[in-house]
C-alpha cells in the first residue's frame, strides 16, 4: 500500500548543501582524495573550557529535564551577551534557547504565520528560509538583490515588497551565502521602512563574531528602542564558538513571540539538550579568546585565497566582509566552459576536479557556487589549484 505524504513535506525541496556533502563524502570513501569546501562548520574543536564544563555538568548529574526556554543562567549570559557587545538590555521572558539557530527559526515562523501570510526574502538567501515560511503555510517573497549592490537588500526593494499580507522580513548579516554585512545606515533606511509598514524584522546574526578588516557588525535592533521591539534577533554559539553539533541556538524579542514559541517548544522537543546548554554558558562566561583566534584564522585565509580565487578565468567575486564562504558569479566560466548550468559546473568540479563546492540555486543565485574557507589553508589553496586547472583546461579562447 503506498504511503501518501503530507502536502508541506512534498514541496520541500532537500538541502543542496547536505547533499553535496553527502556525495563529498561517498566518493571520498572510496578513496578519490575529494577536497570539501561545502560544509557551513568552522573546522576548529570546541574550545576546552566549554568541553571541560559540558563534562562537568554531567558528572554533576546535570542531566535531567530543563524548562523548555532554557535554563535561566544560559538565558543570563545570553542576556549578558547582548548588553555587552550590543548594548541591548532583555528580559528573562524575552529570551527562548533552542535546537540551534535553525530550530528558533523553525519555531518562529511556526508561531508568526498564517496560511498565506507573506515573507519577504532577500536572495541570494541560506537555503532553508524559504522552506521554513513554506513549512509554516507562509509564501517567501523572493526579492533578487544584484552583484553590484553587493547582494544587499535596499529600501526601494523592500518598500515596493510590502504589501497587506506582509508579516515580515529576513535580514542575514553577516550573510550566508554572500559573506555581506550590511552598515548602520543600511539598516536603519530598511527599519524606517518596516516601522512605517509594521512588519516584524527576523534578524539573523548568527556569523556576527565572524567580521573582517574594518567591517563592524551591528545589529538592527540596537539601532533604536522602537526597532528592538520590531525585531526578533536570532542567533547561536554554532559559529561563534565552533559548536555546530551542540545545537544551542536563541531569539530574543517580543515577550508574546517568545511565550508563543515557548509553548510550541514544549509540545515538540521538550527543551534544548542539558549538557548543550551548561556548554553554552561556558562559551558565553567563559574566555573569548578563541573566538578572536578562529576569527583571525578565517581573515587569513581569505586574504590568501579571495586573489587566487577571482584569478581563475570566468569567475567574478565580491570580496565577502564575514562569514567564511566566497561566492562567486560563475556565469562565463560555466558558458565558455560549455556547461548548461551552475549546477552541472559544480557537479563536473566534484566529479572530474575532486573538489566539492555547493551550486548557487538552492540559495536563489543559479549563477553562483559557494565555496567555504573552514577548512585548512593547505587544503583551500589546492583546492583553488584543482578548480583553476579544471577551468583552464575547458576555457574556450
Amino acid at each position: 500500500m503506498e504511503t501518501k505524504l503530507a502536502r508541506r513535506v512534498l514541496a520541500l525541496s532537500p538541502s543542496p548543501t547536505l547533499a553535496i556533502t553527502a556525495k563529498a563524502k561517498e566518493l571520498q570513501d572510496q578513496g578519490l582524495g575529494i577536497i570539501g569546501l561545502g560544509a557551513g562548520e568552522p573546522d576548529f574543536n570546541t574550545p576546552v573550557h566549554i568541553l571541560d564544563a559540558a563534562k562537568k555538568s554531567m558528572d554533576e548529574g546535570m542531566t535531567k529535564y530543563t524548562p523548555s526556554a532554557g535554563l535561566p543562567a544560559l538565558k543570563k549570559a545570553i542576556i549578558d551577551k547582548f548588553s555587552r557587545d550590543q548594548g541591548i538590555n532583555y528580559g528573562m521572558g524575552e529570551i527562548i534557547v533552542g535546537n540551534g539557530a535553525k530550530h528558533i527559526l523553525y519555531t518562529l515562523f511556526q508561531v508568526l504565520l498564517d496560511e498565506g501570510d507573506e515573507v519577504i526574502v532577500p536572495a541570494p538567501y541560506w537555503v532553508s528560509y524559504p522552506e521554513q515560511v513554506k513549512l509554516a503555510g507562509g509564501i517567501p517573497v523572493i526579492v533578487n538583490c544584484p552583484e553590484e549592490r553587493e547582494y544587499k537588500l535596499s529600501p526601494e526593494q523592500l518598500e515596493a515588497a510590502i504589501n497587506e499580507k506582509t508579516k515580515a522580513v529576513i535580514i542575514n548579516s553577516p550573510g550566508n551565502p554572500t559573506g555581506m554585512v550590511y552598515t548602520k545606515e543600511e539598516l536603519e533606511a530598511l527599519g524606517e521602512i518596516c516601522l512605517k509598514k509594521n512588519v516584524l524584522i527576523v534578524s539573523d546574526e548568527i556569523y556576527e563574531k565572524l567580521v573582517y578588516g574594518n567591517t563592524r557588525h551591528v545589529s538592527i535592533a540596537e539601532i533604536s528602542p522602537k526597532l528592538r521591539e520590531q525585531t526578533i534577533l536570532v542567533n547561536g554559539v554554532s559559529k561563534s564558538h565552533s559548536m555546530t553539533g551542540w545545537r544551542i541556538g536563541y531569539a530574543a524579542g517580543k515577550k508574546e513571540i517568545i511565550e508563543a514559541m515557548t509553548n510550541l517548544a514544549s509540545h515538540s522537543t521538550s527543551n534544548p539538550t542539558t549538557t548543550a546548554q551548561y556548554a553554552a554558558i561556558a562559551a558565553y562566561n567563559g574566555t573569548q579568546e578563541p573566538v578572536e583566534e578562529m576569527r583571525k584564522a578565517f581573515e587569513s585565509r581569505l586574504e590568501i585565497i579571495y586573489p587566487k580565487l577571482t584569478a581563475i578565468p570566468g569567475f567574478s567575486c565580491v570580496k565577502p566582509q564575514g562569514a567564511f564562504y566566497l561566492f562567486p558569479n560563475v556565469k562565463e566560466a560555466v558558458d565558455q566552459c560549455g556547461f548548461s548550468d551552475a549546477d552541472e559546473f559544480a557537479e563536473a568540479i566534484l566529479v572530474e576536479a575532486k573538489v566539492a563546492v555547493v551550486p548557487g540555486s538552492g540559495f536563489g543565485a543559479p549563477d553562483n557556487i559557494r565555496l567555504s574557507y573552514a577548512t585548512s589553508l593547505d587544503k583551500l589553496e589546492e583546492a583553488i589549484n584543482r578548480i583553476n586547472r579544471f577551468v583552464v583546461e575547458k576555457y574556450k579562447n
